[in-house]
């Protein structure tokens, strides 16, 4: 991995945003409006149910921060691929002496980037309006933000795989794929809530992390278990995914399966 690739792969992904700040709604808008629709919800809640609220409610605004740093990094594997084909540039990209682990290094550190920029604004947001601190999660936060980040690293490997694989048809699953798993998640209600479909959840590392953002907040003590126990399944997932991604874009390489990007 050259580390100057990488960075000049970044810096052009960045210029992106300062030639086109308009770019910038897309980054903020859509974390902002998830933040007041649940953040007011709970306001709601709590108006109308006194001292009956339960406390656990509030937890929703903590899976919704914690949830957007998930669909950031994967959003900045997937987007990162997206903007060299509708720029018509990817072919360009893949003819420079750019390697998967050049350009898999740069759509991390964007990823990173994008997580950065909104869970800072919806931390911040959450604290003046709602009186809700993230911070309450302690040393578990750390731990629990890089599980998200490298789920969603895979997520968005395996997203712009299938991309790759079918052709531009198959681009919206660049925003669909986190929204296939987040429903087993365990986002918004504990593992349990699923019943018979339970087994799926204990399958992904993210619902570990909600588990265990649940339990830090209610008790104040970091779970430690859960905590491994997604970094565990993370570092398999994220290993399967980039075993997927470079066989794919070697074939697509080998095939000149890119070049349907460019014709379109």
């Amino acid at each position: 991995m050259n580390v100057v690739t990488v960075q000049a792969l970044v810096l052009r992904y960045l210029y992106l945003y300062t030639r086109t700040p308009i770019r910038l709604v897309e980054l903020l808008f859509w974390p902002l409006v998830h933040l007041l629709v649940w953040g007011y919800l709970t306001e709601f809640l709590k108006s109308h149910t006194g001292d009956a609220f339960p406390y656990e409610i509030t937890y929703l605004i903590g899976a919704v921060i914690l949830w957007d740093i998930l669909f950031r990094a994967q959003q900045g594997v997937a987007i990162f691929f997206l903007e060299d084909v509708w720029s018509r540039n990817l072919l360009n990209v893949f003819a420079a002496p750019v390697t998967n682990a050049d350009y898999l290094a740069a759509t991390y550190v964007v990823g990173f980037l994008r997580a950065a920029v909104t869970s800072t604004l919806l931390g911040v947001l959450s604290a003046l309006l709602y009186s809700f601190n993230i911070l309450q999660l302690n040393w578990g936060l750390l731990p629990s933000i890089f599980n998200l980040l490298v789920f969603g690293w895979g997520l968005g490997m395996i997203s712009t795989a299938l991309i790759v694989r079918w052709g531009p048809a198959a681009e919206t699953l660049a925003w669909a794929v986190p929204f296939f798993i987040q429903p087993f998640s365990a986002v918004f209600y504990p593992v349990d809530t699923l019943g018979k479909l339970a087994w799926i959840s204990k399958m992904l590392p993210c619902s570990y992390v909600f588990e265990g953002m649940r339990k830090t907040l209610k008790t104040g003590e970091v779970d430690w278990q859960s905590i491994g126990i997604a970094t565990g399944l993370n570092c398999v997932l994220l290993a399967l995914a980039g075993i997927l991604f470079i066989r794919v874009m070697n074939v697509a390489r080998e095939k000149a399966l890119l070049t349907k990007f460019a014709s379109q």
